[in-house]
């Protein structure tokens, strides 16, 4: 099988291809035959060099990036027992110091993995990470309840977009910030309030707030303090910043919490189920081939993605026959 692989730590040209040869299922593992895997800021970051993930990795290069797949269960080890060969599956797997999913094949644990049913492969793929981060977010750290007024910064992104409609289901006044050319995007998916953050005075349109979800960190992530109520809370996501926006929040009485996702089956099974169900959509707004990967890395880094990022592998071509 064929990886893209982090080679150095650098632009996106140090990702190259590099073959491997398929492992073999170990106790309760499976190989999953991958048809698409997700592309996350995290990963761009990482391949730069930056954050936990590039620290523990630096002398293990070259290392296969990716956290989120989809795909079809290839073959079973022994004990594995809740999924079965031919089964179609998606999963945030091997994070954070594994990783795998830019890759024709991964063996993983059977419980890093969710039956598909009802989804398509390429939505599985897009989900995991960007899903669970939004979800974890606003109802494990943030304690979001029906009714509250939320502020999502950045909320045109993977995690952002899927953040709006999460807490607009949950009967939450949804509140953002985004460029001006996202706020029909955003208004059609829930948002209830549009605010751009290139104006000077966004804070002061934003108003008060019970909750914000801040998914830019640094400067942006601090002057969203301003807009949280007595009592209410900031979850910040990146955590390169995290410590500097709790020290100002520290100093204004206001409380931070900083978050790094964690895999969750059960709340991923929730998440396809709105799916499944039309409550919630994921935007794809890029399909990229394995050995593009570094173009997709570069539409990252560029900013302004709406919605998510994929890698197709050869293999989407058999299974979406």
């Amino acid at each position: 099988m064929t990886q893209l692989q982090i080679t150095a730590f650098g632009a996106p040209s140090v990702l190259k291809l590099n073959p491997s040869l398929d492992k073999v299922p170990a106790e309760g593992e499976v190989r999953v035959r991958i048809c698409f895997a997700g592309v996350n800021p995290i990963d761009a970051k990482t391949r730069a060099g930056l954050g936990w993930a590039a620290a523990q990795n630096k002398e293990k290069l070259p290392w296969t990036p990716g956290y989120d797949v989809a795909g079809v269960v290839e073959k079973t080890g022994p004990g594995a027992t809740s999924l079965q060969e031919g089964d179609p599956v998606c999963g945030m797997v091997g994070f954070p110091l594994a990783g795998g999913g830019y890759a024709e094949s991964i063996v993983v644990s059977e419980h890093e993995l969710v039956k598909l049913d009802g989804v398509s492969l390429k939505q599985g793929a897009a989900l995991p990470l960007a899903g669970l981060t939004a979800w974890q977010g606003l109802f494990e750290h943030g304690g979001l309840k029906g009714g509250q007024r939320v502020l999502i910064l950045a909320a045109a992104g993977g995690v952002g977009h899927l953040a709006v409609q999460f807490a607009s289901a949950y009967g939450a006044e949804v509140v953002v910030t985004a460029s001006k050319e996202n706020h029909g995007f955003l208004h059609g998916i829930g948002a209830t309030t549009m605010v751009d953050y290139h104006d000077a005075d966004w804070v002061a349109q934003v108003g008060q707030v019970d909750l914000v979800l801040d998914l830019m960190g640094g400067e942006s992530g601090k002057a969203a303090l301003a807009c949280v109520k007595q009592g209410g809370t900031l979850v910040t996501v990146p955590t390169i910043t995290a410590q500097s926006i709790k020290d100002a929040g520290a100093a204004s009485e206001i409380a931070v919490s900083g978050m790094l996702v964690h895999p969750d089956g059960k709340q991923l099974a929730q998440m396809l189920m709105l799916l499944r169900q039309g409550d919630v959509h994921i935007t794809l707004s890029g399909e990229f081939e394995l050995a593009e990967g570094a173009l997709a890395h570069q539409a990252i880094e560029n900013g302004h993605v709406r919605g998510k990022l994929v890698l197709r592998m050869p293999a989407a071509e058999r299974h979406l026959a």
